[in-house]
């Protein structure tokens, strides 16, 4: 499996012949690398319903004919956009022939604002559990410290976690080193940062603080295989 960062939190997943994009915001991302109006990709998943992790998401799904896995109500709306979607929710998970992929809880909230200003509640936040080829990778959204983070811990064995830092939204850095060690994931990447003046950290302090070795920075366009 191929895992590759796009900036504030665009992940994309290779996993043999499929390619998955988490939370794609790309236009007005000047931290991410890739082009809304090239990018390929046969399913998006989507953490919550806020326009910077939303994102391109309409225009790409439509363009690559993609599924989109959402939370319920995220899904419903764009459903009504002409998407091919999958609802789900928290706790929930479903097998599909590129892997399985679980909602967790994210403490946070989700509403969409349409081109028209026109703002859509879009049902509970969450993280992401996905399982493909024996590995675990988790993308937690945008959340504060929760402590039921120890349980997504205890039960999974996660190869790859993905945890916000910016602060101000999410939890800062301080927060993500205690989550970190909850999670206890082999490897902790940072996300959610820089991206607008209010969310502006060091990642390379924040990974400093984790467990030795645990830790890494990822630029727009780094990769990692697992």
């Amino acid at each position: 499996m191929k895992v590759s960062y796009h900036g504030h939190s665009v992940v994309k997943l290779e996993v043999g012949n499929k390619t998955i994009l988490i939370d794609p915001f790309i236009s007005g991302n000047d931290q991410c690398d890739l082009n809304a109006d090239t990018v390929k990709t046969d399913v998006i998943l989507l953490t919550h319903g806020h326009n910077d992790h939303v994102g391109d998401t309409v225009s790409i799904a439509k363009r690559n004919d993609a599924l989109v896995l959402a939370p319920v109500e995220l899904a419903d709306y764009l459903s009504s956009q002409g998407l091919n979607t999958h609802p789900a929710n928290l706790g929930g998970s479903q097998s599909f022939d590129f892997g399985t992929v679980k909602l967790t809880k994210a403490f946070h909230s989700s509403s969409y604002t349409d081109e028209n200003g026109t703002v859509h509640y879009t049902g509970m936040p969450a993280g992401i559990l996905f399982y493909a080829e024996g590995k675990t990778i988790y993308h937690a959204g945008d959340t504060g410290l929760f402590s039921d983070l120890k349980l997504i811990g205890e039960l999974n064995d996660i190869d790859l976690a993905f945890l916000p830092i910016g602060d101000n939204f999410t939890m800062g850095p301080d927060d993500a080193v205690i989550a970190a060690e909850w999670i206890q994931a082999k490897q902790i990447v940072p996300v959610h940062y820089n991206t607008f003046p209010v969310i502006q950290q060091d990642p390379n302090a924040y990974v400093e603080k984790l467990k030795s070795g645990t830790g890494k920075v990822m630029n727009a366009g780094d990769a990692l295989e697992l």
